[in-house]
């Protein structure tokens, strides 16, 4: 049968099976509706099956439901990439598409290597990640993620890299001291460094000012070296603006954006390439060719839903739905933190992205983190679905959330708190 990802083969209950879903709610084959606080792993931003994606895709599949993409084009795909183009305000020239954030990330550190390879600087083939980082699963990604229970198991097979730990506050004067050497020592010999900006998602919902951030790039770029942003969670106005990069005045050379592009409603991933990486690439020698592609490049009815997408994000911008979201959000949390806060730290809030770390007297924190699947489990009992990052507890509801529904998720957190034995 079905091998669900991210799940032990014994000792778990039988999956919950969902049958529909409307706006914030899931629904199960025995009539259950659950509030899904997660947005079905950060992607139903709208909310689920809202009817103008439905409709964009129904449409869409009157005309043309798909067709490769090289050496062919498609209006949905022109008009997506004129819009990514025009919200991201000229800041990138071309749009490579793929299916997955991994996917985009791995285009992202292939682009980065041939470019220099194209440029004849060879030797700068180094690439920094961060500590807090998961950039995805293939193996390029996992080769940019931080060591972790993910990528243990193939840690001999990852190509080498440069590790720092996730530079949260510009005030940390002793890391961009060791940051300034180590760019002195080895900044000829870098291609690129890649990071989430202003948020580390599945590392944990590690939070990063602006000034940390742009600090960061500007010392870097002074040795040359390429800035490449996972924008996979962060983008699609998450963090407030439309992508996390426009907040710290940093332009990004390449970015990966995914997950609530569509809505969350089919698979399609894009890499935005600046002009200065694309005219390495614009040359009759067959090497100089980019030879990256996939199956479903590009999708029509993907691209369709993307475009809607696009829309309502306007719409909720106008609304200033994530904002709104954001106090939400930090008044319900203080007032969980104020009855429990023996029992978890540091409630965060940034955008329409919330988190608290669970405290523990016995176990370290981490993945594994034994709590974490009894939540779980408990919290579809009370209606909910969370699925915690080991310690860290986090919500990021569906933008257009009804505080009714928002409210019942604090309540159930705030009851299974009281389960919860530090």
């Amino acid at each position: 049968m079905i091998w669900h990802p991210f799940t032990a083969q014994a000792g778990e209950r039988p999956p919950c099976k969902i049958v529909r879903a409307q706006r914030e709610f899931l629904y199960d084959s025995d009539g259950r509706d659950y509030v899904d606080a997660i947005a079905s792993w950060w992607t139903v931003i709208h909310g689920h099956n809202h009817p103008a994606i439905v409709e964009a895709i129904t449409q869409q599949l009157q005309k043309l439901d798909h067709v490769l993409l090289a050496g062919f084009s498609h209006e949905p795909a022109e008009k997506l990439a004129c819009e990514l183009l025009k919200k991201t305000h000229g800041d990138f020239s071309h749009v490579f598409y793929s299916d997955n954030g991994s996917t985009a990330v791995e285009i992202m550190l292939k682009l980065a290597l041939q470019f220099w390879q194209n440029s004849n600087q060879s030797q700068r083939s180094g690439i920094v990640r961060f500590s807090a980082a998961y950039h995805g699963d293939t193996f390029g990604a996992m080769s940019v993620s931080a060591p972790s229970i993910f990528t243990a198991p193939f840690r001999q097979k990852l190509f080498p890299t440069y590790t720092w730990r996730y530079p949260c506050h510009a005030e940390d004067a002793e890391f961009f001291s060791e940051w300034q050497e180590f760019l002195e020592q080895h900044g000829n010999t870098l291609a690129a460094i890649v990071i989430e900006p202003l948020i580390a998602a599945a590392g944990g919902m590690v939070f990063q000012s602006t000034i940390a951030l742009q600090k960061l790039c500007h010392m870097a770029r002074a040795h040359g070296v390429l800035v490449l942003f996972d924008e996979v969670f962060t983008g699609m106005g998450r963090t407030g603006t439309f992508c996390a990069y426009q907040q710290s005045k940093v332009v990004p050379d390449m970015l990966a954006l995914a997950k609530g592009l569509t809505g969350g409603v089919l698979p399609l991933a894009v890499t935005l390439v600046s002009a200065k990486i694309h005219a390495a690439f614009i040359s009759e020698k067959p090497e100089h060719t980019f030879y990256h592609g996939h199956t479903m490049t590009g999708n029509p009815v993907g691209c369709a839903a993307a475009l809607a997408s696009l829309a309502l994000l306007a719409a909720a911008e106008e609304k200033n739905l994530v904002s709104t979201l954001e106090q939400k959000m930090q008044t319900l949390w203080q007032k969980v933190h104020a009855r429990h806060a023996e029992k978890i730290t540091r409630p965060r809030v940034y955008g329409a992205a919330s988190a608290a770390d669970l405290q523990s007297k016995s176990e370290a924190p981490g993945y594994a983190f034994s709590w974490s699947r009894r939540l779980r489990q408990r919290a579809l009992e009370y209606g909910v679905v969370l699925r915690p990052l080991g310690n860290v507890l986090y919500l990021t509801p569906p933008y257009n959330i009804s505080d009714s529904a928002l409210e019942r998720v604090f309540d159930a957190i705030a009851l299974l708190l009281e389960e919860y034995a530090v």
